[in-house]
């Protein structure tokens, strides 16, 4: 097993050799504009082309909570857009993150992971908009990734 890296910095720019992936949490709705996502835009306009086109066409797709699509952005570098979280805003019956979604995409990705021998980057996934806790989460990637020899690297935002 790998351990989880938690390091300060930018999770769209990996400080990693080889293939990466970097992984966020996208919701079902089909929104993107606020949050980690606007950084991926700034970066690379082919992940939310991708997301939108996949939200448009989910009445013959697999597009809804679990869900999981890579998206190369460079040679060497894919965004993986993973959908769990349920809605946008927080209410009365809690935050919108699904933490059984969360684990469903990331069980996703940890096969095309391998099959690149990438590493994987991201921020603290589901725990800003989403309203999830890092306490929930964690436990979710290390057995996911870590705990099938998958290096991951979580980026704190300066």
């Amino acid at each position: 097993m790998r351990p989880l890296t938690i390091v300060r910095g930018d999770a769209t720019s990996p400080q990693a050799k080889g293939p990466k992936v970097i992984a966020h949490i996208c919701n079902d709705l089909g929104g993107w504009g606020k949050g980690f996502v606007v950084a991926i835009s700034d970066r690379w306009p082919e992940p939310e082309r991708d997301f939108r086109a996949w939200h448009r066409g989910r009445a013959g797709n697999d597009f809804g909570l679990g869900a999981t699509r890579l998206v190369q952005v460079r040679p060497d570098t894919w965004v993986a857009n993973m959908i769990g979280q349920h809605g946008m805003k927080t209410g009365s019956k809690g935050p919108p993150i699904r933490y059984d979604a969360v684990q469903r995409c990331l069980d996703a990705l940890a096969g095309p992971v391998i099959e690149l021998g990438a590493s994987v980057h991201m921020p603290r996934i589901g725990c800003g908009l989403a309203g999830g806790t890092w306490s929930r989460i964690e436990p979710i990637v290390v057995a996911a990734l870590c705990e099938r020899d998958v290096r991951v690297t979580v980026y704190d935002f300066d």
